[in-house]
């Protein structure tokens, strides 16, 4: 894009120069992740901590912690499932 930017005046004439914002912004560096690379992490602890959960009940022979476990495990996958149907109705709402 190209801003207007008052370049230079002069007694006689004012003069207008086309000059690209580039030149007068600097690069920011991104102090923050993106989103999706944050998502992707807190979906992967997750399911990191549902198998230590379901191997831990099996050592320890809990049947109730492996119910538990499955059904955290289920939970999740029902939330990603949620998650990936939202995206595609909210892609099919900005295509119409």
């Amino acid at each position: 894009m190209q801003v207007f930017l008052l370049a230079c005046m002069e007694i006689n004439s004012r003069c207008i120069i086309w000059l690209d914002r580039s030149l007068f912004i600097t690069q920011k560096t991104t102090l923050m992740l993106s989103p999706a690379l944050i998502n992707k992490a807190i979906i992967l602890g997750f399911m990191v901590m549902v198998g230590y959960s379901i191997a831990k009940s099996i050592q320890v022979g809990s049947p109730l912690g492996l119910i538990l476990a499955i059904v955290s495990l289920c939970a999740g996958i029902y939330f990603l499932y949620l998650l990936t149907q939202a995206k595609e109705q909210a892609e099919q709402e900005d295509t119409v």
